[in-house]
């Protein structure tokens, strides 16, 4: 199973996601199982952008308009190969501590827990696997950014994309 995992994409009234992502981040969106988005598209116009290339499940973030707060949970549990994945768009991190999101992780009784809101890319394994996709088109400080997730046999891989086609991390994490 392969998702690529997003967040943050703050796309504009008037403005295309489409335009804006590298053609080969849209191929591997096309190519996966599906995309996790963890909040902030901003319009209805992003989430249909990204609903038309593969299955989506999002959860809504703190800037998006109302139709997406209405249509959206604020956050999802789902199995994916036995594999629980959290998704929340805003957690509880501190630039020093992810303990709040840990917490977090437990409470909602995931392996996984995907998260936004700070767009920059954040792999994190301690007893869950903490990740945050950054932003592939608002990064901030951070270069543009995106994550893709690999579930095989309950074992999850992944890397952190650049949006410009490099990998600049891998990760492994197995589910005891």
């Amino acid at each position: 199973m392969r998702i690529i995992v997003l967040s943050d994409t703050h796309i504009k009234p008037g403005r295309s996601l489409l335009s804006l992502l590298p053609k080969d981040l849209i191929s591997l969106i096309k190519s996966s199982d599906f995309v996790i988005h963890a909040g902030d598209f901003e319009t209805m116009g992003c989430y249909n952008e990204l609903q038309s290339l593969t299955k989506l499940i999002a959860v809504h973030g703190d800037t998006d308009c109302d139709e997406l707060i209405r249509l959206l949970p604020e956050r999802e549990v789902i199995n994916v190969e036995g594999i629980k994945i959290g998704i929340i768009h805003k957690g509880q991190l501190t630039s020093e501590h992810t303990d709040g999101l840990r917490y977090l992780a437990r409470e909602m009784d995931v392996d996984i827990l995907i998260f936004g809101h700070f767009h920059h890319p954040i792999a994190e394994k301690t007893d869950v696997l903490l990740i945050s996709p950054g932003s592939a088109t608002v990064p901030g400080i951070a270069e543009p950014s995106a994550i893709e997730l690999e579930i095989i046999d309950k074992c999850v891989k992944g890397k952190i994309i650049r949006c410009t086609g490099d990998v600049c991390i891998y990760f492994t994490y197995d589910k005891i």
